[in-house]
């Protein structure tokens, strides 16, 4: 499956194609497996279990250090 551009101008002129149907559409991006999405949800909450709760606590600082960094 091919990406459609990032640059304004490419990507109107790529639609117009496809609109007057010179160019084949793009296809949509493929579903998800369900079977990997559950297994992705339970991930997160496996390791938090898992985890101490000082270990919690330092991983959250460090998230919040990050988000808060000045650039």
């Amino acid at each position: 499956m091919k990406n459609r551009p990032r640059d304004p101008i490419q990507l109107a002129r790529e639609v117009f194609l496809e609109s007057i149907g010179e160019k084949p559409k793009t296809e949509p991006p493929a579903k998800k497996d369900a079977a990997a999405v559950s297994l992705g949800r339970r991930g997160g909450l496996a390791r938090a279990a898992a985890l101490p709760a000082k270990k919690r606590t330092q991983i959250a600082a460090k998230g919040a250090k990050a988000r808060w960094k000045k650039k």
